[in-house]
């Protein structure tokens, strides 16, 4: 494959991140919704570090796991922000 076809490919695959990241904050939504109501904090370090432990654990590579982690702290923390501004303590 060309590296036009590469690009492609990535925009495809950006596509398919997008919807999931998309996803991802719907259900961060909620259940800040459920943290609100309930009246538990929206930051959880257990709960984060099982996150982490998980992506490392079915990670495939070819991004090293601490790569990865790079990538998911910045993701949990853009959905903790969602969280708070949604009304969460």
């Amino acid at each position: 494959m060309d590296i036009s076809g590469w690009r492609k490919k990535i925009d495809e695959l950006d596509e398919q991140i997008v919807r999931l990241i998309s996803k991802r904050a719907e259900a961060a939504k909620a259940i800040g919704e459920l943290k609100r109501v309930t009246q538990l904090p929206v930051y959880e370090p257990g709960r984060e570090q099982a996150v982490f432990n998980h992506v490392r654990a079915v990670n495939p590579g070819p991004l090293s796991d601490a790569e990865l982690l790079d990538v998911y702290e910045r993701l949990i923390d853009v959905m903790r922000t969602l969280q708070r501004r949604d009304g969460s303590a």
